[in-house]
Formats: C-alpha cells, sequence, structure tokens
C-alpha cells in the first residue's frame, strides 16, 4: 500500500527516541522529510544521524514548556523541509503521583507542558498547513481509563484528547485532520527504565504482559506504522478520533 509519503514534511516532537523517533523511522522510509525535536541536543542529533540525516531528516532541541519554542520550530521546519504537512505532537510524561499526594506546582508544571506547550505549537502550526494536512497527538490510555500512580496524566490527558477533537471540528473545514494516539506499554527506553526500577524487570514485565490480550507489549515500530498511516494522506477521512494502540488493554469501546 502506498501511503503517499513521497516529498511531504512533518514535525515530530518528543521524537529523538521511542515512539516519535519510531514514527519518524517509518515517515523517512517511505519517502517523507521530517524534522524532530526532544529537549536534549545530544539525543536529537543521535537520531537525525540514525535517521540518515539530511536532506530526509533534520533536528532541532526544543522544551514546548518554553513559551518561544513554538514559533522557532516551526520556522525551523518550514525552512528545512521546505514544507509542512503535518505534525506529530508528543510530550513527556507529567510528574508520577497520585491525586492527593501530587504537589500544586507539578499540576501546573503538567498544564504548561502536557496542555499549553501542544497547544502552543499548533497555533504556530496551523498558518501554515494547507488542505490534507494532519495533527496527531501521542496521548496515553488515561485518556479512558486511569493508571495507577499518574494523577496528573490521568487528569490532562482527557483534556488535550478532547481539545484534540474541538480541534478536528474547526480545521475540518479547511481539510486539515486532527487525531490523537493512544499508546498502551509499548517496549521503548522509559519503560525498561521503569521496569528496572521496580527492583525485578522480569517480573513486572510478566505482570504487565498478562494483562494484555495479547500476551506481550507492543514493539515502538508497531506504533510507528500505526502513527505514520494516520499522518499520511491515505487516511485521509480519518479525523476527530483517538486512535488506542495498546494491545487491548483498554476495555471500553
Amino acid at each position: 500500500m502506498d501511503l503517499g509519503l513521497g516529498g511531504r514534511g512533518y514535525l515530530l516532537t518528543g521524537a529523538s527516541r521511542g515512539l516519535g523517533f519510531a514514527t519518524a523511522r517509518v515517515l523517512v522510509d517511505d519517502g517523507a522529510r521530517v524534522l524532530v525535536s526532544s529537549r536534549s541536543a545530544d539525543a536529537v542529533d543521535a537520531a537525525v544521524k540514525e535517521l540518515g540525516g539530511a536532506p530526509a531528516a533534520h533536528g532541532s532541541a526544543a522544551d514546548l514548556a518554553d513559551p518561544d519554542a513554538a514559533e522557532r520550530l516551526v520556522a525551523e521546519a518550514r525552512e528545512r523541509l521546505d514544507r509542512i504537512d503535518g505534525a506529530l505532537i508528543s510530550v513527556g510524561g507529567p510528574k508520577p503521583g497520585t491525586v492527593l499526594e501530587t504537589a500544586e506546582d507539578d499540576w501546573r508544571a503538567g498544564v504548561d507542558s502536557v496542555l499549553l506547550g501542544p497547544l502552543r505549537l499548533v497555533r504556530a502550526l496551523v498558518p501554515h498547513l494547507d488542505d490534507g494536512a494532519a495533527i496527531g497527538f501521542v496521548l496515553s490510555t488515561s485518556v479512558r481509563q486511569p493508571i495507577g500512580h499518574l494523577a496528573i496524566s490521568n487528569g490532562l490527558r482527557p483534556g488535550l484528547a478532547m481539545t484534540a477533537k474541538a480541534l478536528a471540528d474547526e480545521l475540518g473545514p479547511r481539510g486539515i485532520r486532527v487525531f490523537g494516539l493512544m499508546p498502551g506499554t509499548i517496549a521503548t527506553d522509559r519503560i525498561a527504565e521503569i521496569e528496572a526500577a521496580s527492583g525485578d524487570a522480569e517480573a513486572m514485565r510478566a505482570r504487565t504482559e498478562a494483562g494484555i490480550p495479547l500476551r506481550r507489549v507492543g514493539r515502538p515500530e508497531e506504533f510507528g506504522q500505526v502513527a505514520a498511516f494516520a499522518l499520511s494522506p491515505a487516511a485521509s477521512y480519518l479525523t476527530g478520533t483517538m486512535i488506542p494502540v495498546d494491545g487491548g488493554v483498554l476495555r471500553a469501546l
């Protein structure tokens, strides 16, 4: 199946590793050009090198919590890619904790990173998007059911999902699609760190897999393939929806 990605340009945040990088890999392999971004300049440089460098891959270090980052990223994407056909917007997970134990300052920091940062980027992007463009948000299964000890994510991700739904209504008449992706447990470096911190990584992995209908965690490329399809012209009638990539973990319809 030809996804129609050849020659198209995409901006991906939080993409120096993990799910964002896996998506960039699929996009580049299918002929698209990308600008990947994350907070670490070294990590961005390494990701760009692994993707093959220019002209297919470019990078820029940025923190979406910085109010000035969005305009700069969009300007760099326009300059280096010549065109922007869409974006995959991902931010790091907010600080863990329970609802009652999480400090108010941590909630404020979560709002800045999970909500305001992505919204600034969308506002900067939209004036430069044409009919056929797509904006994807990397969310979480916490959009539909809470995850233990992740109160801030449980509180804010559903709000961003509904904001994405509203954006789909607002941008639909211009032919711009908006959607969200809800990854379950995917075998990224972050998951490996969490498992190691548990004191028994193998036992934690076994418990996790026992609760997944497919009985295994996902591979980053499995997420990347879904994300790349959703961003591509092949998904031209897909908008306003939240797509689970979770091995069947979500129990709601």
